[in-house]
């Protein structure tokens, strides 16, 4: 078994969907900022992709690529009409098929790629070539639904990755652990009657897609009590997302014992993301991603696979991300965090966080934890 894996490719970095500003088509009165682009841009990708190499943390990974998903992969979860109109409007130069998911040239074969690198961690990880691994997908995946891409994600790549495990007999029992700070609504659904793979989902409350996210939605048939939500109030902070995984997380995953984790791992709950109101520090990241270790370590031999998904503030995301690989991998290289100072002379005064910790240990209780 050798180091943490770590899986990119440069074409995931040449996505683009056209002239937005902010997430607002630009025309009529809205005029293009400098940038032309969605909030999903290949920048705060490529930044950490560089920061990585930058601080020499990138020669104590085992880096990889990986090949596109095939279409056996991607028709596990994804039905045949909606992938060959998705490759029928990327030949034709690009379109949109779902709500805030514009494609260029070439889209169809750069999700793919994504979804393959998804794959690649975590079989990878499942058949004991590496302890754990970090998938730098783009675009991302875990709002996709099978049928209707949403939010920036056109291939749901988490769950093309489990059923890619599933169907090699690497794994029984999968937990999803999504701290993207938006619902995970495209994984919940996809796996909503499947008793075998375990969803949570921590985000900010009524963020995106709303509504979407309750703590009441547990999963269908036999899949009831496999799906949990676990909303948090905005400007939670450091301490909230902390105590959720101890509360919730940590003794769901310990309950239905997972042959792996798989992380959507969003880095949007930082305090400077435009498209939240969380406050998390890069060491928000690093301490969960530690206790989640230890737990996998008790579990599932330390098996994880993460896989990116949101994060939109060029600056902060390489080293939320930076701060995670180092998590992962053990390293002693420190890029630390230039805005830590900045957010956490805002995290929440004590009045809010007892209130926060309280309705977390209601959603506990709900969940029989």
């Amino acid at each position: 078994m050798t180091r943490t894996g770590y899986y990119w490719h440069e074409s995931c970095f040449w996505h683009g969907g056209g002239s937005y500003a902010f997430i607002v088509p630009v025309g009529g009165w809205v005029e293009p900022l400098a940038t032309g682009a969605l909030p999903e841009s290949p920048a705060s990708k490529r930044r950490l992709n560089n920061l990585v190499q930058a601080t020499g943390l990138w020669d104590e990974l085992a880096t990889n690529t990986a090949e596109p998903a095939t279409q056996e992969d991607l028709r596990r979860v994804h039905p045949a009409n909606y992938l060959d109109e998705f490759k029928r409007l990327s030949d034709g130069g690009g379109g949109e098929l779902g709500e805030r998911t514009p494609f260029g040239p070439g889209g169809f074969e750069m999700a793919t790629r994504s979804a393959g690198l998804a794959k690649q961690a975590l079989v990878d990880v499942a058949s004991g070539v590496h302890r754990n691994a970090y998938a730098l997908s783009r675009p991302p995946g875990h709002h996709c639904l099978p049928d209707t891409p949403m939010g920036f994600c056109l291939l749901a790549n988490v769950a093309i990755a489990v059923e890619a495990a599933v169907a090699d007999k690497l794994v029984e029992r999968v937990a999803v652990v999504d701290w993207d700070v938006h619902h995970g609504n495209g994984t919940e659904v996809i796996f909503y009657d499947r008793p075998d793979v375990l969803t949570v989902s921590i985000h900010q409350e009524n963020n995106y897609p709303r509504p979407s996210g309750p703590v009441e939605a547990r999963g269908n048939g036999a899949g009831e009590g496999a799906n949990l939500n676990v909303p948090l109030l905005p400007g939670g902070g450091h301490d909230a997302y902390l105590y959720a995984f101890d509360r919730v997380i940590a003794p769901s995953l310990t309950r239905f014992k997972p042959d792996a984790i798989v992380v959507a791992c969003g880095f949007d709950a930082s305090g400077v993301d435009p498209l939240s109101r969380m406050m998390a520090t890069a060491r928000t990241f690093a301490e969960m991603t530690t206790r989640l270790m230890a737990l996998a370590d008790d579990l599932c031999d330390g098996r994880i696979a993460m896989v990116h998904e949101g994060g939109y503030s060029e600056v902060h995301v390489p080293f939320c991300g930076h701060a995670v690989l180092q998590s992962l991998s053990g390293s002693k290289i420190d890029a630390g965090d230039p805005l830590a100072p900045r957010i956490d002379g805002q995290q929440p005064n004590e009045r809010f966080q007892a209130f926060q910790r309280k309705l977390i240990d209601e959603m506990a209780e709900f969940f029989d934890l």
